[in-house]
């Protein structure tokens, strides 16, 4: 009898056992799993990943750490990098070229500047060549192509020197055997092949930082931002083609010498939008590579996020990326069934989640160095016309010449990276004629802007209004109110703009922080690339003039930028 019972507890405990077995595995083949639902929300990296104007991406992985570094044009400082360990997390990490010496942009048109920079390392030493455009009228372009190098990606980085100014987009290969390359596209402005921008490569001198020897053709090709990579028996070229708007896309060639020929990928484009509309994710194109310590691969690449139905992009070319896969016949793909970017791909198995601190929306200029975000126009934030010392907790500007100028503007903003934002400002500034001014600005480019500005009206009085900009010469500037809204004397007045659904309406308040609505609400997509045809995104930030006598002030208590999108 005892053991019967004891036959019985244990009957009764294996079907116990065995309807607890069942259960969890219904639970598992059901429904995902707690730690399957973290791991999905952990490990999947979402596009763009660096939103906003950021265009152009060059990546580099030293260690465990990667590096991304994107165009600039003609805003100031030259060549923002990004820092990540999971090629999910990204942060702001430093501004390569940080002075005149380095990048003398005076003068420049809308849209020249820096054009598709690039970053390699070897031997200790982080490399930098870039591209300074001073004139852009195709085909005679004015591209300065100079080398800077470092032992941190943070600096100091060296006074450039000079290669030359055949096109833009250079990149440096680094080969396994001690020697360096650099490749460009080379502009032919001849009779009848005005249209041609070929491949060319020179080799160069680490020790000395120039090029020798005799340069190369080496992809007959309408093509830009060729990068060249080493996989097995191969050398890979990557190069940009269609241009960077709708029918960009990325083409792949491979050759088994530095020099070629070069033999064309039979499935390329490798990447593009432009057969498939209804994308999220348009214009891609202009790639780089980066293997992980694990040995994964990914793409980042150039796209644009169009509003519909104008197919505008007022946030400009931004930077996103794809996972890449090797093929039996020793080409690379996107990691799918196509060649269209995804805007979600799995992030690398094996690297750690690591996110950074987020930056505070308000700046409350209480530093004594600017912000890394800022941009400022064509030439560096000097204390002879901005200040964050003159009066502490304020950010002091002087103001100078007017916005359609391409030299002195005082003018301090950053990158507009979402579709619905709030940005505002509070401004001590006492005006003593119409031709001073200082306020609140939505801008792409001295042919598009919106400019709420404290000025004088016709009889003196201080007052408000809004400068509308849209056009390419100066009488296209219109101010959108009638009669300008008198302001008091001697008070703070506070500033904001809101973009809503692509409606940008501006707001004001002189002190008691009721805001009060002023002018005509504007439509956010005229501040796109697609407008005369610009290559940079949209910024907000603050900007003074004194188009007499070049020296008033107007002191900002702070700025703040909040991305509201769903």
């Amino acid at each position: 009898m005892y053991i019967s019972f004891i036959t019985k507890i244990n009957y009764m405990e294996k079907i116990a056992f065995n309807y607890l077995l069942i259960a969890v595995s219904i639970l598992f083949l059901v429904s995902p799993s707690l730690a399957q639902k973290k791991e999905g929300k952990t490990k999947c990296i979402t596009n763009p990943i660096l939103p906003g104007f950021n265009p152009d991406p060059s990546i580099l992985r030293v260690g465990n750490e990667y590096f991304i570094a994107t165009s600039t044009f003609q805003w100031f400082p030259g060549v923002s990098v990004y820092h990540s360990y999971d090629l999910t997390n990204w942060e702001h990490y430093t501004n390569i070229l940080t002075r005149k010496s380095q990048l003398d942009m005076t003068g420049i048109p809308n849209s020249g500047g820096i054009y598709a920079p690039q970053i390699s390392y070897i031997d200790s030493t982080f490399y930098l060549v870039y591209t300074n455009v001073k004139g852009n009228g195709w085909p005679y372009m004015d591209c300065e192509n100079y080398v800077v190098w470092a032992k941190d990606m943070k600096g100091p980085w060296s006074e450039p020197v000079y290669l030359n100014s055949a096109g833009f987009d250079p990149s440096l290969f680094h080969d396994k055997d001690g020697k360096s390359y650099l490749l460009f596209n080379e502009i032919n402005f001849r009779d009848g092949v005005n249209d041609r921008a070929y491949i060319y490569m020179h080799e160069f001198n680490r020790k000395t930082k120039n090029l020798f020897g005799d340069v190369k053709l080496v992809l007959k090709e309408f093509a830009e931002g060729p990068h060249i990579y080493r996989h097995g028996d191969f050398y890979y070229l990557l190069v940009a083609e269609g241009g960077t708007d709708y029918n960009h896309r990325e083409d792949l060639f491979r050759s088994k010498s530095i020099w070629g020929p070069y033999e064309t990928n039979p499935n390329n484009p490798i990447i593009t939008s432009k057969d498939n509309p209804s994308l999220t994710l348009q214009k891609a194109g202009h790639c780089s590579l980066v293997e992980t310590q694990y040995g994964e691969w990914y793409m980042p690449h150039l796209v644009g996020r169009p509003i519909l139905p104008e197919k505008k992009c007022p946030l400009g070319r931004e930077t996103a990326i794809q996972k890449i896969e090797w093929t039996e016949d020793g080409w690379f793909k996107l990691v799918g069934d196509n060649h269209w970017p995804k805007d979600s791909i799995k992030a690398p198995k094996n690297l750690v989640q690591k996110p950074f601190k987020i930056v505070p929306s308000k700046d409350d200029f209480s530093d004594t160095i600017l912000r890394k975000e800022y941009f400022t126009l064509r030439e560096p934030a000097e204390d002879s016309w901005l200040s964050l010392k003159a009066r502490p907790g304020f950010l002091r500007m002087k103001g100078r010449l007017h916005l359609f100028s391409s030299r002195e503007q005082s003018l301090l903003v950053r990158r507009i990276q979402h579709f619905n934002f709030r940005a505002e400002t509070a401004v001590d500034f006492n005006p003593k004629t119409y031709r001073e001014m200082a306020g609140l600005i939505v801008i792409y480019d001295s042919r598009n802007f919106f400019y709420l500005r404290i000025s004088r009206d016709s009889i003196n009085r201080k007052s408000l209004n809004i400068l509308h900009m849209k056009g390419s010469g100066a009488w296209d500037c219109k101010e959108d109110l009638l009669d300008d809204i008198v302001l008091p004397e001697d008070k703070t007045i506070h500033l904001k703009v809101e973009c809503i659904a692509n409606k940008i309406q501006f707001y004001y308040s002189t002190g008691n922080l009721v805001w009060n609505p002023i002018g005509s609400v504007f439509n956010f997509t005229e501040l796109s690339d697609e407008n005369n045809y610009g290559f940079t995104g949209s910024m907000v930030g603050i900007a003074v003039q004194d188009m007499m006598y070049k020296k008033t002030t107007a002191d900002f208590d702070y700025f703040e930028y909040k991305g509201i999108d769903k």
